[in-house]
């Protein structure tokens, strides 16, 4: 039974772990706690940005017409 005594150690390395890293959360919200609102403001998160349907057939549009120059131009080089 190598195996269930491996897995117990492996058990008992990541219970340690995770009691460290524990203890480090509690430290940070500490800190955050002791910082009070002001840290609040630089936790807000990002909107995404959202992009039409319209505006991305326009850059998809641009994008085709931009490769069949680049490949026409590949083209007179080659040929």
């Amino acid at each position: 039974m190598n195996i269930l005594a491996a897995i117990k150690r492996e058990e008992r390395k990541l219970e340690k772990q995770l009691g460290k890293l524990q203890h480090q959360l509690d430290g940070v919200r500490a800190a955050g706690k002791a910082l009070g609102n002001s840290a609040g403001r630089e936790l807000v998160k990002v909107k995404k940005r959202v992009l039409s349907a319209a505006g991305r057939a326009r850059i998809s549009k641009a994008a085709k017409k931009r490769w069949a120059r680049v490949k026409a131009q590949a083209k007179k080089v080659a040929g």
